[in-house]
């Protein structure tokens, strides 16, 4: 079965982000091609992708390498998504369809119950789907994708402390939903972006470990647009 680029582009880059391939450690096409079980014209394509998006960089007789970020350049890019989440919530109070705000309100309530009992682990989880899908509810492809972008990267830079009052927090999602619900651009701008300022103090940039590059995990599953394709024994 082909595995699309898209699907090997997604499968590297989750593994770049959960720390599978450190910073600055090579990524040579025989190994990932190897790796994913696709032939090397679909890893150089995602290498290609990645290197546009950030995560990879080309080096002078070292070839595609994992970048390797700056403080300063992890800090832009949380200020970036701190700007562009309440653009969102705005279009999102514009544009959003009654299937968006089911769901939405359908997150909220999850996580107020998961809240309200302290089951944190599941927290993180639907604190990303409600996100993910307010981006989804603006309906504005670009704005879409660059949200989608920065989630990855923050999480690949930082690690983010839970809520010291997740009620509290998603209090706060349940009243950007509301916004949203009613039309009101401008309240669920400003009520998103209180929620962005507050969620970034929890952000806490990761550090290279000074210790040598330890080993890749199992396989990823790579999706393709058909199926699900375990990629350790998939055939290009």
């Amino acid at each position: 079965m082909r595995i699309p680029a898209q699907s090997v582009c997604t499968a590297i880059r989750d593994d770049i982000v959960s720390g599978v391939y450190e910073r600055g450690s090579r990524l040579t096409e025989e190994l990932l091609a190897r790796r994913y079980g696709v032939s090397r014209v679909p890893v150089r394509e995602a290498l290609r992708t990645l290197e546009s998006e950030g995560f990879v960089v080309t080096r002078r007789h070292a070839g595609a390498c994992v970048a390797e970020p700056t403080e300063q350049e992890a800090a832009d890019l949380l200020e970036i998504r701190m700007l562009l989440e309440p653009l969102g919530a705005a279009r999102a109070a514009q544009r959003r369809t009654e299937a968006h705000l089911k769901v939405l309100r359908g997150l909220v309530r999850l996580g107020q119950e998961r809240a309200r009992r302290g089951e944190g682990e599941d927290l993180r989880s639907l604190g990303g789907w409600f996100h993910e899908t307010l981006a989804q509810a603006s309906c504005s492809p670009g704005l879409i994708a660059l949200l989608t972008q920065l989630r990855h990267k923050t999480a690949w830079m930082y690690a983010v402390e839970q809520p010291a009052r997740p009620v509290d927090s998603w209090a706060e999602h349940g009243a950007i939903v509301d916004a949203v619900a009613r039309g009101d651009a401008e309240r669920a701008r400003a009520l998103t972006a209180q929620h962005a300022e507050r969620s970034a103090a929890a952000h806490r940039l990761r550090r290279r470990p000074d210790r040598p590059g330890r080993r890749p995990a199992p396989p990823s599953r790579v999706s393709s647009s058909q199926h699900d394709v375990n990629i350790a024994s998939a055939r290009h």
